[in-house]
């Protein structure tokens, strides 16, 4: 476990303690149905984390708990360029609750320029779960024009992959397919297509106001919203 250095001013014990102070009963039944073993509203978490600020040592010893709830505090208070290749290879297949492992490729992998030098070995990784985040950095490098991507082979391996992918690798091939539709105007036309004849999420329930995850829907919103 990491040490910190200054001696901590808060303990691990204490942040745990205050987690525990904060539980609500409901909001943990209603979070479990989701596979999150979250009892804490996460603006409450959100404010703890606020309040220790940036402390990378210490966020150590928080995901060093296995706590879910201390986990995110401390995806919130981490420096995430700190972290190595490997460290992040090891959280990854860590974080097996699915709110870490959001927070996890939000808060830390798409920070981290090591996490590149790992996308495409993640994305053909057994675990599905770890092949879900080379999948979602994949999105994220084809939003940010990433030099060297193979659009023509992401397209290849969606269309042959997806239909049968379990599914949180298939929502984020998904996604794959729905950025590089919305940000690669040469690319579009063959990804409406494989949307369209794959059919993935088509039927998903979206609310009212919210945008489908079905990819033609999704391209297409977007663009619009783009151009107008």
């Amino acid at each position: 476990m990491a040490q910190r250095t200054p001696p901590p001013e808060t303990s691990v014990n204490e942040v745990l303690a205050e987690l525990a102070d904060l539980e609500d009963p409901q909001a943990r039944a209603v979070n479990e149905r989701r596979g999150n073993d979250i009892g804490v509203n996460l603006s409450k978490l959100r404010a703890i984390a606020k309040r220790l600020k940036t402390q990378h040592e210490f966020a150590a010893e928080l995901w060093d708990t296995g706590d879910t709830q201390a986990r995110l505090v401390a995806l919130l208070i981490n420096s995430p360029k700190k972290y190595s290749a490997e460290q992040l290879n090891t959280m990854l297949r860590e974080a097996r609750v699915p709110k870490v492992h959001d927070w996890f490729v939000s808060y830390a992998l798409k920070k981290n320029p090591e996490s590149e030098t790992r996308r495409i070995q993640w994305m053909s990784d057994p675990d599905e779960v770890v092949a879900s985040a080379g999948w979602t950095l994949t999105s994220h490098a084809v939003a940010k024009n990433v030099d060297n991507l193979d659009l023509e082979g992401l397209l290849d391996t969606i269309e042959t992959e997806m239909p049968q992918a379990p599914k949180q690798l298939q929502w984020a091939m998904n996604e794959c397919l729905a950025t590089i539709g919305i940000h690669q105007s040469e690319y579009r036309a063959r990804a409406l297509k494989i949307g369209e004849r794959l059919a993935v999420l088509k039927d998903y329930p979206t609310p009212p106001n919210c945008t489908s995850p079905y990819a033609p829907e999704w391209i297409n919103e977007m663009v619009s919203r783009q151009q107008a």
